[in-house]
């Protein structure tokens, strides 16, 4: 389903704005982002230009795309090391439009994918912006969440084998069964559940693409997005997810390592100078490292064949509709974990898929 602005939308948030004193004008908006998820727009009086996000049109799974829950946690994380927008403004359900949603600054610079730009494209920048990557998530996995206000925003206590049933569930059959092509990656992953390695705060999709960087030298981090599946819970998920966007020349791409194929420029570090860096910074053994990536990965394949169903029913983003994307994921997932490849379905499809 394809949402859009109208004129009336428009002016409401208009007036919603200039209460606030955040626009002196007609405000009009932007699409800004290649996410699938939630909406993210450019808004601009002329003058001042805004960000708003909101969440995806319906339906929408129970909890999940909690605005006001990102902007929460984006406001707590403001007075720490972690660079974030401001939050300038939220908005309950029908206060502005039939959803919830969020106003922020503007935080100026490239979010970058495919390409690293110039001035930032030299192999010394591309280093900076590799190792700034990785001691922003150092530094956001520092953060007392007690002290920031943020000790209910999940329960860390056996953050892993939770996330793991969790997860599994959105494609089990209803005997609680993973498709036969999940089967084996399921069971090594339930097998050699680590006990968590610490409780921070987890951004659940950290990744470069999910960051604007400074426009001009040194290379850095100048803000961290897309909070939205933030949570209390073991740090060493962020680190294997990240290290698992990282594309490697010679090892086949999933769809998320795509997202950062800038990555694969001469100049930015490897994903063992990354993780060397980390542990270094943060005191942390990265020995069982493997089974958090391999943990991201089949979560990513869960994620990307919930969007596969759900696009085959005619609910969904047709993005996901190709198989080929979760079959990515889970050879991935099997390669890290050390397990023959999965036998996946040409068609995606699979007995019980609900």
């Amino acid at each position: 389903m394809v949402w859009e602005w109208t004129p009336e939308t428009l002016d409401v948030l208009t007036g919603f704005l200039r209460v606030r004193g955040l626009c002196d004008g007609p405000v009009d908006t932007k699409r800004i982002g290649d996410g699938h998820s939630n909406l993210t727009y450019l808004v601009s009086d002329g003058t001042r230009r805004l960000v708003l996000r909101r969440p995806p049109p319906p339906p929408i799974p129970p909890g999940a795309h909690d605005m006001l829950r990102e902007a929460r946690l984006i406001g707590a994380l403001d007075a720490t090391d972690v660079p974030v927008p401001g939050v300038l403004a939220t908005a309950e359900a029908h206060e502005v439009l039939d959803v919830p949603l969020y106003v922020m600054s503007l935080v100026e610079g490239p979010v970058v994918t495919t390409e690293t730009p110039s001035p930032l494209d030299t192999r010394q920048a591309r280093r900076e912006v590799g190792e700034s990557l990785i001691d922003t998530l150092a530094d956001l996995h520092a953060v007392d969440w007690h002290a920031v206000g943020l000790a209910d925003l999940g329960k860390p206590e056996g953050f892993n084998q939770r996330h793991l049933r969790r997860m599994g569930r959105l494609i089990a059959d209803e005997d609680g069964c993973p498709p036969p092509h999940f089967e084996a990656i399921y069971s090594w992953l339930d097998a050699h559940v680590p006990p968590e390695s610490g409780h921070t705060v987890v951004h659940n999709d950290f990744r470069i693409g999910n960051v604007v960087l400074a426009p001009e030298r040194p290379g850095r981090v100048a803000a961290v997005l897309d909070w939205e599946l933030a949570t209390i819970g073991d740090p060493l998920f962020d680190v294997g997810y990240f290290l698992a966007s990282v594309p490697e020349r010679g090892t086949p791409m999933t769809p998320t390592a795509e997202f950062g194929t800038a990555m694969c420029e001469d100049g930015y570090p490897s994903r063992q100078e990354l993780a060397d860096r980390y542990a270094a910074r943060t005191g942390r053994d990265l020995s069982g490292l493997d089974w958090y990536t391999a943990l991201a990965l089949w979560k990513l394949a869960v994620l990307y064949e919930y969007g596969r169903r759900r696009a085959v029913q005619g609910t969904g983003d047709e993005y996901y509709a190709d198989p080929g994307l979760v079959r990515s994921f889970l050879e991935a997932a099997h390669r890290t974990a050390g397990l023959e490849p999965p036998q996946v379905p040409a068609s995606g499809e699979v007995q019980g898929t609900r």
